[in-house]
């Protein structure tokens, strides 16, 4: 097409990745050229009841240096005290449960609710001696096996250390993609390891419009930032197993090319330091697969977002530490803002689908747990640099669209389960998968126990009491409710809810108060913040449930990205979402007032709290109130009192871009340029996947006819992918301008 090589001629800024196909065409090199390797999903390495103890069928190829790791005595050690601890705090907790009923827990109905209070007690109490773990680490100043003590303390990074950054999107809001991107590039120059590192966008996007948006939006990068030969962009047709399979996509075009690489969200920000001693800590340590950083939320100005910034930013660190003590080499992996060797990732972690039927089977889809269990299976370490600084996302603007997330995360978490009992799965990573599935089983759990302890006062208050339970009983049974035991009951519970926001508290207090606003702001914050957690805690509990038994069911939902700015919850929205909780905590109370008043004060914080979900949701998603509290020096995070550069930077990108016209499909068709990158972008690809030959030449007709409106996502996209197809379009639509000149010749 002697037209679009003229085009392409005139755009200068595109001279550096010109190019030709095998027949002549002109052809733009989105991405360096192939080198291909192989992922290959294996065969899950499942047990059954037919697999015998002695079978060495699915037993794990380990190929790691060190695949032990002589952390591994410590770890036993650690989790050893940590196990004990909590089953003791457990097991007094049932006691005094049992002690606090009438009958002791001899009927049915307090059985059922020992057996629920039992999996909850145990839930608390794991997370608290957790907490205390983070908080023994912040006063020693850090753990001995710290990956990030070993990053600043290794020297240059090796010539041949290459890593790929690679960002899977799938119809993102193009703009925050490329500002955070850009923001990313900028810092990892200026840190002046720009040699060891190539930029990856790996678009999984349908919307034809969005497509238009990303490839003008990768030559404007590309041209600003001189990235050329760094920064490359790659369109899947073929858009299979959703992130994991981008993934290992790039994996099987680009992956030998890289000893590295880093996977971001299309929300993610991480500095040029920080990519730096990612890379130094995997050279000081051979044996690491994968090591993750712990992204700190920032950037969102709602008020609920920025609770949660500040709840994230306060306890978060606490949390992590703690989890990081006794995990060690065997940590999790969140999918994004961590560093990946390549090549293990490449030969163990290709994710295949589980076999069988039911809500157990099919497609993977919270992939970064089994990813990080079976790196470690073949002897590669997985650790979390829980004390790394430079690493940002940004987190739901509102209640509603963080359910929206729960939701999908709600269903590959339980599917999870499926692995507990997978053979290799180190036991690290066993309780990993139990702790991800209890973050959403522990809501219908709650929910029961609740429900459990009303049908008990309902039992106590409409029956008969029956003293004599057994033939020829001498004495009766007097029920007895132990006022003392329910009081220490009540007291430790609230001990292990809200001792690790205390000892949160005071590790900030001691360190960096004035980066949270100063001591009393801080204090003021979290007392804040611990009110709306408890409002929200049981809306989020009937939302999980629902998502734990639509998961069973086999009901599927349907997977957006989640949104990119300050939305708002509308109130149509809110009441569709919320009523159904609405109408459950006003008949909750209802019932309570009824059957005793004194308990209807016990259910007030969580059946009041369903009976305001509408408002809460609603005005929790206000911006005017989030801007509020900061202004009033609340919910302040370090992020927003010392803003680092990188975060500057996006927020520049972001303005510029959002103050140009983003180019869509028209302009695909109209713009000369933009359609001959398209046409030169897409003549690399295989074509026929449409019946280009057949169907294609009736839709140019159909656009050139009716008009562009006259032709829907699945045509547009055809036409997108067909370069052929497209060019001529524009010259039919050319040549019916009154100003245009006769129709472009194709050569």
């Amino acid at each position: 097409m002697r037209d679009i090589r003229a085009r392409l001629d005139a755009a200068a800024d595109l001279a550096p990745v010109r190019d030709e196909d095998a027949a002549g065409r002109p052809l733009l090199r989105l991405g360096p050229r192939l080198n291909r390797g192989t992922m290959v999903a294996r065969t899950w390495p499942l047990r059954t009841i037919w697999t015998s103890p002695f079978s060495r069928r699915g037993d794990p190829v380990v190929d790691s240096p060190d695949p032990r790791g002589p952390w591994q005595t410590q770890a036993r050690l650690r989790r050893t005290v940590l196990t004990i601890l909590t089953l003791l705090v457990t097991a007094w907790g049932v006691v005094a449960m049992a002690q606090a009923l009438p009958y002791g827990g001899r009927q049915p109905l307090e059985m059922a609710t020992l057996a629920m209070f039992a999996v909850l007690f145990l839930w608390l109490s794991a997370g608290f001696w957790s907490a205390v773990a983070g908080f023994v680490l912040a006063l020693i100043r850090g753990d001995g096996l710290s990956m990030s003590k070993q990053g600043h303390e290794a020297g240059a990074i090796a010539a041949d250390a290459r890593c790929a950054i690679v960002m899977p999107i799938a119809n993102e809001d193009v703009a925050r993609v490329f500002a955070g991107l850009r923001a990313t590039y900028r810092s990892v120059v200026e840190a002046g390891v720009l040699a060891h590192f190539d930029f990856y966008v790996l678009s999984d996007s349908g919307d034809p419009d969005t497509r238009v948006a990303e490839i003008d939006a990768w030559r404007r990068a590309c041209a600003d930032l001189d990235a050329h030969g760094r920064l490359h962009y790659r369109w899947r047709r073929h858009r299979v197993k959703k992130k994991s399979g981008n993934i290992a996509d790039f994996c099987r075009r680009w992956g030998r090319d890289y000893r590295y690489m880093v996977v971001l969200d299309a929300d993610s920000i991480m500095t040029g330091d920080c990519l730096a001693t990612l890379v130094r800590m995997m050279e000081a340590r051979p044996n690491a697969g994968i090591i993750q950083t712990v992204p700190h939320p920032m950037g969102r100005e709602t008020f609920y977002a920025r609770a949660q910034q500040f709840a994230s930013r306060v306890y978060g660190p606490l949390f992590t530490a703690g989890l990081c003590f006794w995990q060690l080499g065997e940590s999790h992996f969140w999918g994004h803002n961590a560093i990946i060797r390549v090549r293990p990732f490449m030969d163990h972690c290709a994710l295949g689908r589980l076999p069988g039927r039911g809500f157990l089977s099919g497609e993977v889809m919270s992939h970064d747990f089994c990813e990080a269990a079976l790196i470690r299976r073949a002897g590669w370490a997985v650790w979390i640099a829980y004390d790394l600084e430079g690493s940002y996302e940004e987190l739901p603007p509102n209640l509603l669209d963080e359910l929206g997330r729960d939701k999908r995360w709600a269903g590959g978490n339980l599917k999870n389960m499926r692995l507990l009992f997978a053979r290799g799965i180190y036991s690290a990573h066993r309780v990993m998968f139990v702790i991800g599935a209890l973050a959403y089983v522990s809501s219908p759990l709650w929910l029961l126990f609740l429900a459990i302890s009303t049908g008990l006062l309902a039992h106590q208050v409409n029956t008969t009491p029956v003293y004599f339970t057994e033939p020829n009983q001498l004495y009766p049974d007097w029920p007895h409710w132990d006022a003392t035991a329910a009081i220490s009951l009540f007291t430790a519970t609230m001990v292990l809810l809200f001792a690790p926001k205390v000892l949160a508290l005071l590790m900030v207090v001691f360190r960096r108060s004035k980066e949270f606003g100063g001591r009393m702001r801080l204090a003021l914050s979290i007392v804040l913040e611990t009110v709306f957690a408890a409002l929200l805690a049981p809306v989020r509990m009937l939302f999980h449930t629902q998502f734990v038994i639509a998961t069973i069911l086999g009901i599927k939902g349907k997977w957006t990205s989640p949104s990119r700015d300050d939305a708002a919850t509308p109130w149509g929205l809110a009441i569709r979402q919320h009523l159904p909780q609405t109408v459950i905590g006003i008949a909750w109370l209802a019932y309570a007032i009824h059957l005793n008043p004194a308990l209807a004060l016990w259910l007030l914080p969580v059946a009041g709290a369903m009976a305001l979900s509408i408002p809460l949701s609603v005005v929790s998603s206000s911006v005017t109130l989030g801007r509020v509290t900061r202004r009033f020096g609340l919910f302040l995070v370090p992020e927003e009192t010392r803003p680092p550069k990188e975060l500057g930077w996006m927020r520049e990108e972001l303005a510029r871009a959002q103050a140009r016209p983003e180019p869509a499909f028209e302009d695909a068709v109209g713009d000369a340029t933009l359609n001959a990158m398209l046409c030169a972008g897409a003549n690399g690809r295989r074509r026929g996947l449409d019946a280009p030959h057949t169907r294609l030449p009736a839709l140019v007709q159909t656009g050139r006819g009716d008009g562009l409106g006259a032709l829907d996502a699945g045509a547009r996209g055809a036409l997108l992918g067909d370069p052929g197809a497209l060019w001529r379009l524009h010259a039919l639509q050319s040549s019916h301008r009154p100003q245009a000149a006769a129709a472009p010749a194709e050569g």
